[in-house]
């Protein structure tokens, strides 16, 4: 099965740079750092690692901060690497540690790139968060005798049955991994069937409930409050994608004759994404504004803002009343709901979160939010919370209660690490 992966990897040659020209037309940090991609290290970028965490995006950058806060404490000034897929992920590393840890590219899956990758960064532990299984890379690892650690591990019923069609391939890969601390014991089972041994497998929780607010994020989002209106209702639709701005527009339009003082603030996942969104709300009529352009109090004739600077999704979410967390309008299966529970707003969310499920469930049973089904359910439901100011703060203490007591995984996951955090 590893020579046939191969095989199909080279193959597929091609389409990885055309792949990733096509990304860098939306977002032109994906032109920069190829060498990185190929395992080409700079020199002020080389080993030995006391440890390497691998987090894809933004997502699990955010999720792997406690993490590598105890790490760097732990270690002492012994450096460590983080590698992200993505120039959004590497834009939340620059800006959650800067100078802390050292940033690269992950390489692509290509045996010899790999392994010259390994060579030059020499790391003592890998940590991979949450389930990207790169055969070629942990076979490597497994060659080198280097440990292999994937903490806060979910494997949704979609990815389980995409791993599932590469059964040999995908257990042989898991049965070369040293631990995993995976968030539940539904994803325990999916691992351990897709061929992870059972003895290294440990339910830990998820990680993103044990969320660090900054001290300073209250009185952040209170100025942020007071530009845009005390006295306005806010809707936030944070983390949005392609196709989900138009159904909140309507939303919004339609919301407005109950609410006409409703500002909504939408924030795109993805920077290349903000001035579309821009685009999109001028060309429905609204009146518009980005928050690059806000300096004072905002106009009250402004309906539609765009959270268009990086890194200030969470202030915006503080600054809510209301909030809807996009991904889940689409078939993209939803992102994370837990900084809206944590900021005691509650939460709004579509019917694609299978990224996300058991987060959803927790929170929909703790009354913190709401499921809807589409566009025109989601208008009714964040028009009931504006409505109902009791009800909003019922269940926005409900989520800050439920991102409370469901705390202790990263105590869990540093438990499963252990070992492999000494000399």
């Amino acid at each position: 099965m590893y020579l046939a992966y191969r095989l199909v990897l080279y193959l597929l040659f091609p389409v990885v740079i055309l792949r990733l020209l096509g990304r860098g037309f939306r977002n032109r940090n994906y032109w920069s750092r190829w060498s990185e991609r190929f395992g080409f290290i700079p020199e002020n970028r080389r080993g030995p690692y006391r440890a390497w965490v691998h987090a894809v995006s933004v997502g699990e950058v955010k999720a792997a901060s406690p993490i590598l806060e105890i790490l760097l404490e732990n270690f002492e000034g012994q450096p460590v690497l983080v590698t992200t897929m993505t120039p959004t992920g590497a834009m939340e590393v620059e800006q959650l540690f800067g100078h802390r840890v050292d940033h690269l590219y992950l390489p692509y899956d290509y045996p010899g790139v790999i392994r010259r990758f390994l060579k030059l960064t020499a790391p003592q532990v890998a940590i991979i968060m949450e389930t990207e299984i790169w055969p070629n890379l942990i076979e490597a690892c497994f060659q080198q005798k280097l440990p292999v650690v994937y903490t806060n591990v979910r494997l949704s019923e979609r990815s389980f049955q995409g791993y599932l069609r590469f059964g040999r391939l995908t257990g042989q890969a898991l049965s070369r991994v040293d631990r995993f601390a995976v968030q539940s014991s539904v994803d325990a089972e999916r691992i351990i069937t897709l061929g992870a041994e059972p003895t290294q497998v440990t339910v830990t929780g998820s990680v993103k409930f044990d969320i660090r607010r900054p001290a300073s994020i209250r009185e952040v989002a209170e100025a942020l409050r007071r530009e845009l209106g005390w006295e306005r209702n806010i809707w936030v639709a944070g983390s949005t994608h392609e196709g989900e701005e138009e159904q909140l527009l309507e939303a919004y339009r339609q919301l407005h004759l109950r609410f006409p003082d409703l500002l909504l603030v939408i924030v795109p996942r993805h920077p290349e994404r903000f001035t579309q969104a821009y685009r999109l709300a001028k060309k429905g009529g609204f009146e518009v504004r980005r928050h690059s352009e806000q300096r004072g109090a905002l106009k009250e004739s402004i309906q539609i803002y765009i959270g268009d600077t990086m890194g200030e999704l969470a202030v915006f979410l503080a600054a809510a009343d209301v909030a809807f967390i996009g991904g889940s309008l689409v078939a993209t299966g939803g992102h994370n709901i837990l900084e809206v529970s944590a900021a005691g707003v509650p939460v709004i969310f579509g019917p694609y979160m299978f990224n996300f499920q058991e987060i959803a469930t927790i929170t929909l049973d703790h009354n913190a939010g709401v499921q809807v089904k589409d566009g025109g359910e989601l208008a009714d439901r964040v028009g009931d919370y504006l409505s109902d100011p009791e009800s909003r703060d019922r269940a926005g203490e409900a989520g800050r209660k439920m991102v409370e007591e469901n705390r202790g995984a990263v105590e869990r996951v540093l438990a499963v690490l252990e070992p492999y955090l000494h000399d």
